[in-house]
């Protein structure tokens, strides 16, 4: 690319060495370069498509009704709000009769629905310690009806050695009766002849 001394010189003129200084001042104070003039232009074109797109964007709103935009916004908002405490709600509801089915069952309740209907549900499930709440009222409900819950038995106490005492000696009716289920078992395997006499 040529500069602007071998164009002017191109076209037979000539600047003088004073003067240079100056005419480069002049020429760069109000003349750009192709180079700067095509950044420009780039800049430019950019700016339009830029100006362009946001025009467009502006035009889906046409016709809008800001006021009514805002009142939908609010309303989803208030939606979306609602929609979280409902949830919350149900997953604490789901907490508690999780809680309150448990404790029926370790209290050995016959009828779960029965037990939970002599209960005050609404004080429970507001209550700031549910577990220790929920005990404490099974156990004062065991004690006012005890007929909702299974009784507390101890089981009778082991007897060694029932039913499994070898016979010695004959064996009678009288003796048959007396034997346990082991013993009569062993007596029909090792003796079936006997076991049919004694047996009627």
């Amino acid at each position: 690319m040529k500069n602007i001394y071998e164009i002017l010189s191109g076209l037979n003129l000539e600047i003088p060495e004073g003067k240079k200084s100056d005419f480069e001042k002049d020429l760069f104070a109000n003349y750009k370069t192709v180079a700067d003039y095509d950044k420009q232009v780039g800049k430019v074109a950019q700016l339009t498509d830029q100006l362009k797109s946001t025009t467009d964007g502006l035009k889906a709103f046409e016709g809008v009704d800001v006021n009514e935009l805002k009142g939908r916004i609010i309303k989803l908002q208030g939606d979306l709000a609602r929609q979280e405490s409902d949830y919350q709600a149900k997953i604490a509801d789901m907490a508690f009769e999780s809680l309150l089915s448990s404790a029926v069952t370790a209290a050995k309740g016959r009828d779960a629905k029965a037990v939970c209907s002599m209960l005050d549900i609404d004080a429970l499930k507001n209550s700031k310690n549910q577990e220790a709440d929920i005990r404490a009222a099974m156990d004062q409900l065991k004690k006012d009806k005890s007929y909702l819950f299974e009784a507390d038995r101890t089981p009778p106490p082991y007897a060694a050695g029932t039913g499994t005492q070898k016979m010695t000696g004959a064996v009678t009716k009288e003796s048959f009766a007396r034997m346990g289920y082991r013993e009569r078992l062993e007596l029909k395997q090792n003796n079936p002849k006997l076991y049919e006499q004694v047996k009627e």
